[in-house]
């Protein structure tokens, strides 16, 4: 029997090698916690772009709610469309400044895989709930880690788990610096993601949530195009397409270093130009104010909560409703309540809620 496939990996390694200097190479991993035997048909972030694309929990994210609560429409973002946009955006970027894709994507398709039900509401709910707090992008490493495929995790690579913990921005800023929270960022080398492509992701995120978070505020009647700062639109464009297009080439071209074409330096940072990238946080600003934190998701955000603090203090009193599917039964009971809360989708939760008698 023919074993052709036996040399796919050495070729997809060695193709990397065409890459930027300054670019993740899958044979330079640091590698996984526990040792495996490598795939002969894909380097270490293919597969473990595969993992996460198989993974439960990906698959949830199809109902988990992005901004609107159980939107009346088929078009809203949920949590899958905006992990496939984000990937999508960030690919795009790392094709440009001749980095690596595959790594790219694997971060991208991955980096909210912990997010709880009913968006941020809902984490804040959890962070209230729980003594150490609770972030979404410290969730996601940990359903990676240790919560997926019955309690072995997905055992991904450092740099895919990194990307994925380092993806959250602070409010104030786009381009701003976020510790780590409970997982010290000096146990990770920073606050920043060490590898180009998971700051690549980073600010892909912000590209992506931004410009769908108008087109459904739109859909819902909240905005109209022309109601946007006239800074934005004269700045980043007057359409959806306009404006990621404008965002994605002012991110290439000021991190063409990137490229390793540009002569000897240090490793350079990906980042936008400050016109751009001012205009940009007027635009999240503008939206947190019109959208994030108008009076009816305010309201939305306070009835998920109150369901959270229900289902938390129910699962409190009676542990034995928690899953063992997604809860590690050594962990404390707060944890594994909080564990079981956050894999969970929006109506899974209403369910939940309902069942144990939540009046809302």
């Amino acid at each position: 029997m023919m074993e052709s496939h036996r040399s796919v990996r050495a070729r997809l390694e060695e193709r990397e090698q065409q890459l930027s200097r300054f670019a993740a190479k899958s044979r330079e991993s640091r590698g996984r916690e526990r040792p495996e035997e490598p795939s002969p048909v894909r380097t270490e972030f293919q597969r473990d772009r595969d993992r996460i694309v198989h993974s439960k929990s990906f698959r949830r994210l199809k109902h988990k709610t992005q901004v609107f609560i159980a939107p009346a429409g088929d078009h809203y973002v949920t949590r899958l469309t905006h992990v496939l946009e984000v990937s999508q955006i960030a690919r795009t970027i790392a094709r440009a400044l001749n980095l690596n894709e595959d790594l790219t994507e694997a971060i991208g398709l991955g980096h909210d895989l912990g997010h709880t039900p009913f968006g941020h509401g809902g984490e804040e709910a959890l962070a209230e709930l729980l003594p150490e707090g609770f972030r979404h992008n410290e969730q996601s490493l940990r359903v990676v880690q240790y919560l997926e495929n019955g309690g072995a995790g997905l055992n991904l690579t450092w740099e895919v788990r990194e990307g994925i913990l380092k993806h959250s921005k602070p409010r104030e800023s786009l381009a701003g610096e976020l510790e780590t929270g409970n997982l010290r960022a000096e146990d990770w080398g920073g606050p920043l993601p060490s590898t180009l492509e998971g700051q690549i992701v980073r600010i892909a995120d912000s590209v992506a949530y931004l410009n769908h978070d108008i087109a459904d505020a739109i859909r819902a009647g909240l905005l109209r195009e022309e109601d946007l700062p006239s800074r934005v639109r004269r700045t980043l464009g007057t359409s959806h397409s306009q404006r990621i297009n404008t965002m994605v080439c002012d991110i290439v071209d000021c991190s063409w270093s990137a490229t390793g074409t540009m002569g000897p330096q240090q490793a350079p940072r990906i980042t936008m130009s400050e016109e751009v990238l001012a205009v940009a946080n007027e635009l999240r600003d503008f939206m947190f104010k019109r959208v994030y934190d108008w009076e009816g998701a305010r309201r939305e955000a306070q009835q998920s909560k109150k369901l959270i603090h229900f289902l938390f203090e129910q699962y409190m009193r009676h542990p034995e409703r928690i899953s063992a599917d997604f809860t590690r039964p050594d962990d404390p009971l707060a944890r594994r309540a909080a564990d079981y809360i956050a894999g969970m989708t929006d109506q899974f939760a209403l369910d939940a809620a309902a069942k144990q008698g939540f009046q809302g």
